[in-house]
């Protein structure tokens, strides 16, 4: 890659220290540095006349001008102009690009010859004021990042709008376009049907650059987003003790769709947490809750999948610990929020705008900025510390283990009976979750069934235990969905099974008798 070089004048005292902070800024900056470098005047000998000869080759080498305007006008030669002015003349009629700064130090401080340069520069190019050094390095910086940008070195736009290499129509899953329409309709009111097109939705969500899919398109609905975007896969893992150690006794490296990751990695670790099933000694309905709120998971890890630095060859990592649930994603916050900010109320600010409104229109996420305080509120619910978010190296979530401890609910340890439920419940253990689930999902895989008919695959006598228990359950974690979402208690109300819910029974084979 060709490094461009800046030629920073004003050979006078007055700009000593913005000249050095420039240079450092330039090429300590991640971005900045691995395009450009600087030259200063300082990196020259005492000046003589050669030495301004040396300054004009100087600028007829560079790449850049970048002259900076303030009190001073310089010592004039013979001729009454200064070497400033000199090294803007040369940089003008060379046609390099100028990018000039002028110093706000009051037109009356402002020395007769050097107010006559400020409007020779303004009559020829747009110059911006400046008063202190982030100023000056905020506006250079705004500068080179829009010189990059013409030249197509650099984009500015969001990267999931940006089109995905190599990728075409061909490459999107009407499948998978299909299944987020219907959901998308009875969930938020979308307004196409299935009927529609691959192009006609991805045209509606804004998915398509020019004819070709964009990066969101092709995380969203591509047959293997992985093959463009190798690092979209999340990663997870768990682990025993409290720290990171080897081997690890569970890992799983998981593909696919934005919405397919979600659901994996959220089932990965559901899988391994404990699931409480108390006594219905002070309700009729026994309590039934995972150690750390299922919903708590669920939004971390949207968070991460939503949110993350797709830009980064970094992958998303959720590891589960002993004690805790650390979600990790290369990204960090945007300039207006903070740390603090994410708990209070505060607006979306989505670094992935396009993949987080069809993770919206699917009723993964919201759009109000609530899901960290709504999370904050279901651990404080469960009587869990509040999650930790942190950022170094990427962004963190900390959600924290350990079931509410009451004489009703008590967590189970692993591979025993997950709570003592009177006999309506047949025996509930923590292994045999998934069969029960695998029985439910199977009666509704070829139509949607009414209540009873899954309640009568779960095996269960009781309609309150039932939904207590079972159906909601299976609802929350979106493996099933209601034919009518807005009358959850229509005698006509019918369930069926989610592509989540396919998804599911398809990683537990042997399970659906389709």
């Amino acid at each position: 890659m060709t490094t461009r070089r800046i030629f920073i004048s004003s050979v006078q005292r007055e700009f000593a220290e913005e000249r050095r902070a420039l240079r450092q800024f330039v090429e300590r900056d991640a971005l900045l540095g691995r395009f450009f470098s600087v030259f200063l005047f300082e990196d020259l000998p005492a000046t003589d006349r050669r030495v301004e000869r040396t300054f004009l080759d100087a600028v007829e080498r560079s790449d850049i001008y970048v002259g900076l305007f303030g009190k001073d006008y310089g010592s004039p030669d013979r001729h009454g102009v200064s070497p400033t002015e000199k090294e803007f003349d040369r940089a003008s009629s060379l046609g390099k690009p100028r990018l000039v700064f002028v110093k706000d130090v009051g037109e009356s401080s402002r020395h007769p010859r050097m107010a006559a340069l400020v409007a020779k520069a303004e009559a020829t190019l747009v110059r911006r004021a400046f008063a202190t050094n982030a100023e000056l390095i905020a506006g250079l910086y705004a500068a080179l990042v829009r010189y990059l940008v013409d030249l197509g070195l650099v984009r500015t736009g969001p990267f999931d709008a940006a089109p995905c290499a190599t990728a075409t129509l061909a490459d999107i899953d009407p499948n998978h376009v299909r299944a987020f329409v219907e959901g998308a309709r009875q969930g938020r009111g979308f307004p196409l049907t299935a009927a529609s097109s691959v192009e006609e939705v991805l045209t509606h969500l804004h998915l398509l650059s020019d004819g070709q899919p964009t990066n969101a398109a092709v995380l969203l609905f591509g047959r293997s987003p992985q093959r463009w975007l190798l690092s979209s896969a999340v990663k997870c893992a768990h682990f025993h003790g409290t720290e990171v150690t080897k081997p690890i006794p569970s890992y799983q490296v998981y593909k696919g769709t934005a919405f397919e990751l979600v659901d994996q990695a959220v089932d990965f670790v559901l899988s391994k947490l404990d699931l409480a099933v108390g006594t219905r000694a002070r309700s009729t309905r026994a309590p039934v809750a995972y150690e750390i709120p299922m919903e708590a998971v669920r939004e971390a890890i949207v968070n991460a999948v939503a949110h993350r630095d797709y830009a980064s060859s970094g992958g998303a990592q959720v590891m589960l610990f002993r004690d805790r649930l650390e979600i990790w994603n290369p990204g960090t916050l945007p300039p207006s929020l903070s740390i603090e900010q994410l708990r209070r109320p505060h607006g979306s600010v989505p670094g992935n705008p396009l993949l987080a409104e069809a993770l919206y229109l699917a009723r993964y996420i919201e759009r109000m900025g609530t899901g960290i305080r709504d999370m904050i509120a279901r651990c404080r619910k469960a009587d869990l510390p509040e999650p930790r978010f942190s950022i170094a190296d990427g962004f963190t979530t900390t959600l924290w283990r350990g079931a509410r401890r009451t004489a009703d609910a008590r967590p189970p340890a692993a591979g025993q009976v997950a709570g003592q439920v009177t006999g309506q419940v047949t025996g509930q253990v923590a292994g045999q979750v998934e069969a029960w689930i695998a029985r439910v999902l199977a009666t509704c895989v070829r139509e949607p069934q009414s209540r009873q008919a899954l309640q009568d695959s779960a095996g269960i006598r009781h309609r309150e235990t039932f939904q207590r228990n079972y159906l909601d359950l299976l609802l929350a974690r979106g493996l099933i969905e209601r034919t009518i979402p807005g009358k959850p208690t229509s005698r006509l109300q019918r369930y069926r099974i989610t592509r989540k819910g396919r998804a599911w029974l398809a990683r537990h084979p042997g399970q659906d008798p389709a």
